[in-house]
């Protein structure tokens, strides 16, 4: 027998004994759904003449049942997978000091026959699975709880299996086999992130498997996989910590609700509960209990792109620094010991000393600033009771709360967060809009000071945060989230992809915010062709990437007359898209106005999706958008239209193209009119 053949017949035997534990299952569903019926009907016939003990207890047994019933449906889910996409991989492995090699077929989800007890398949997060990851032919190792296990491996096969049936098999002795993750890359993309567990590599597992950092920050160019790799390593933690942490205790914090749809797909498919997903804007309203108006990041890039205005790259720059930090810590400082314009009082007639008030206020100094007035006025009765007798009533304790608090400039942390830019003498760094709304910039340095002046409640819910995109937040922002969530965390992004690099950070200041960080770094692209990433090299010439050795056609750069010939040249290359083999076009502009405009231009001939900033999900065909709501995102062709020189100059336009261009996977066209951006034009 081939061994083909052999593998066929390994296949079927596991598909049918799949089918038989899904039969059981159905069985043991139908059974204790009918189970539930019947009690619901007992509860509902006797509820007058059953005592209040034995309903608890039905109601108990329900529950029971219930859950006994959830927790089979999700096996049934898990099942279900593994009859679609049985395994991926197989290594043969024989442990030192044992005579026998053992096979290990490795899928998505653990499957043990019931009769032997034998795994049939092993889910790609057990340990044993690292072995098919990270070692070639010859020796090998995994570790496991108790210790490392050594042996040799004899054999490594790759498969690919869809709905049951065996595309193909690969004997390798590399890692993973070029010819897999060639196949892999060259699938058109779809609209949500699939997951990647036959073609993770070597650099990847190590990452996804990292037990021991308490904080993991993740350095990857565009295209290197870093946040499918983020959310199977949280897939992977939720496997190996199933006791102590669970999917409803992990929050990531993405840039906005497209990407958060686009990557939702992923934790399911890997048989984990989807997590909850938070933004920047959303955690800022919580923290300010939506009573403070603000302009989102997004409008704070469009205002950006369209207008260079060197004033407000200047507020931006300060608020984003950790000079901002320093200058607010000594602020309070100012405000608790020159800002408390303390007098001597009286209390019902009686003397309140101005000294006894200042001690008082300092005995406190481990409090936040403006709790601490509360304390004061406990002092000063408690005081009056003990020396003199005398009970201070509802009312009089009111007017010496007025009282104190009118020593201090204001109790209100907006008044003092302006009161800070008069302190610091530099009025014109805080500039209001319409309606009292905070420039983004102002939004984490104001509930910085406020966290200074009234306190946080850390967040204990969350044991697990993921934060995507961060190299798009300050170091003021990292401070309040590092106040906020205590837990681990798993940061990730690129620093040559900032969509503001006025508010931007940097590895160093990342790894400072949170001490003792490990930091991992990915130089690899996967996601475009050869020639696609050596084009955007020359666009931002600092990064530091490998292309993968994966050829398509060279990016074109339409030269055009005018705005109209740029428009039909667009509408011509939509038609060539049509009659292609790929599923996505995106058209990427770089602000949000101009993909306005382009899509009025074109609506009328073509079904094409527009994504703004209220979008809340993108489907494959063609999509309109800007290069920041397109970041993380990936299409089969990309066209980048308005390339000139007066459109893509400065380094944030730079950083824009930059983006744009690394989101095509396989094709990528640039047009422009008048004189092309030196960007591009080189």
């Amino acid at each position: 027998m081939t061994e083909e053949k052999r593998e066929k017949e390994y296949l079927l035997n596991l598909l049918k004994k799949v089918d038989l534990k899904l039969f059981e299952i159905n069985e043991a569903i139908q059974l204790k759904s009918d189970e539930v019926a019947s009690m619901n009907k007992h509860m509902q016939d006797h509820k007058t003449d059953m005592d209040h003990l034995e309903k608890n207890n039905m109601r108990e047994a329900i529950l029971n049942f219930s859950l006994q019933g959830e927790h089979s449906v999700e096996h049934r889910k898990r099942l279900t997978r593994l009859k679609d996409t049985a395994y991926f991989g197989r290594i043969d492995f024989r442990e030192n000091q044992l005579n026998d090699s053992k096979k290990i077929y490795v899928g998505v989800h653990n499957f043990q026959d019931t009769e032997s007890n034998n795994n049939l398949v092993y889910d790609w997060r057990a340990p044993i699975s690292s072995l098919f990851y990270d070692f070639e032919l010859g020796e090998g190792y995994y570790e496991t709880p108790l210790g490392v296990i050594k042996g040799d491996i004899s054999l490594k096969r790759q498969f690919r299996i869809r709905k049951g049936t065996m595309e193909y098999m690969l004997d390798t002795d590399v890692t993973i086999h070029d010819e897999v993750l060639q196949k892999e890359l060259n699938q058109t993309s779809s609209a949500k992130m699939k997951n990647i567990v036959a073609t993770i590599q070597k650099e990847q597992n190590a990452i996804i498997r990292n037990e021991e950092a308490r904080h993991l920050i993740i350095q990857g160019v565009a295209g290197s996989g870093k946040t499918s790799i983020a959310l199977h390593r949280i897939a992977f933690l939720l496997y190996r910590f199933k006791d102590s942490i669970s999917s409803e205790d992990i929050l990531i914090i993405s840039p906005n609700k497209v990407f958060a749809n686009y990557i939702s797909n992923v934790l399911p498919e890997l048989g984990e509960e989807s997590v909850a997903e938070t933004s920047m804007e959303e955690i800022a309203n919580e923290i300010l209990e939506y009573q403070v108006n603000f302009q989102s990041f997004f409008e704070q890039v469009a205002e950006l792109l369209d207008k260079n205005d060197a004033k407000l790259i200047e507020r931006i720059q300060f608020k984003s620094s950790s000079q901002i930090l320093n200058k607010l810590d000594e602020y309070v400082t100012y405000l608790e010991n020159e800002g408390f314009k303390i007098t001597d009082i009286t209390v019902k007639s009686k003397p309140v000393p101005a000294w006894f008030i200042r001690e008082s206020f300092d005995k406190y100094q481990r409090m936040p600033l403006l709790k601490r007035f509360n304390e004061v006025v406990r002092e000063i009765v408690d005081n009056i009771f003990r020396h003199y007798g005398l009970e201070i009533q509802y009312k009089d304790r009111t007017n010496l709360h007025n009282t104190i608090r009118k020593m201090f400039p204001s109790y209100n942390p907006r008044m003092l967060y302006k009161g800070f830019y008069d302190w610091l003498g530099k009025t014109e760094l805080l500039k209001t809009k319409a309606g009292n709304t905070y420039e983004w910039s102002d939004v984490y340095a104001f509930i910085y000071l406020k966290y200074r002046l009234e306190g946080m409640k850390s967040n204990a819910k969350v044991k697990h945060l993921v934060i995507d995109e961060m190299q798009d937040y300050s170091v003021v922002q990292y401070k309040v989230l590092s106040l906020l969530f205590p837990c681990k965390k798993t940061i990730l992004g690129d620093v040559n992809q900032s969509v503001n690099p006025f508010s931007s950070s940097n590895l160093p200041i990342i790894e400072n915010v949170f001490s003792g960080a490990t930091t991992m770094t990915m130089l690899k692209s996967y996601r475009s062709t050869y020639e696609i990433t050596q084009f955007t090299k020359r666009i931002s010439q600092k990064v530091n990437v490998e292309a993968i050795e994966r050829y398509g056609e060279e990016p074109q750069i339409f030269s055009c007359k005018n705005t109209k010939d740029e428009t039909d040249k667009i509408k011509s290359l939509i038609s060539q898209f049509k009659q292609s083999e790929y599923n996505s076009l995106g058209i990427i502009c770089k602000t949000q106005k101009q993909a306005d405009t382009l899509f009025e231009a074109l609506k009328n001939e073509h079904e094409i999706n527009l994504l703004n900033a209220v979008s809340v999900a993108f489907g494959s065909g063609i999509v309109i958008t800007t290069a920041h709501l397109a970041k993380g995102l990936e299409f089969d062709q990309v066209i980048v239209p308005f390339c000139t020189e007066k459109n893509y100059k400065t380094e944030p336009d730079k950083q824009m193209l930059y983006v744009g261009c690394t989101r095509a996977m396989h094709k990528l066209s640039l047009t422009h009119t008048e004189k092309a951006s030196q960007l591009i034009a080189s």
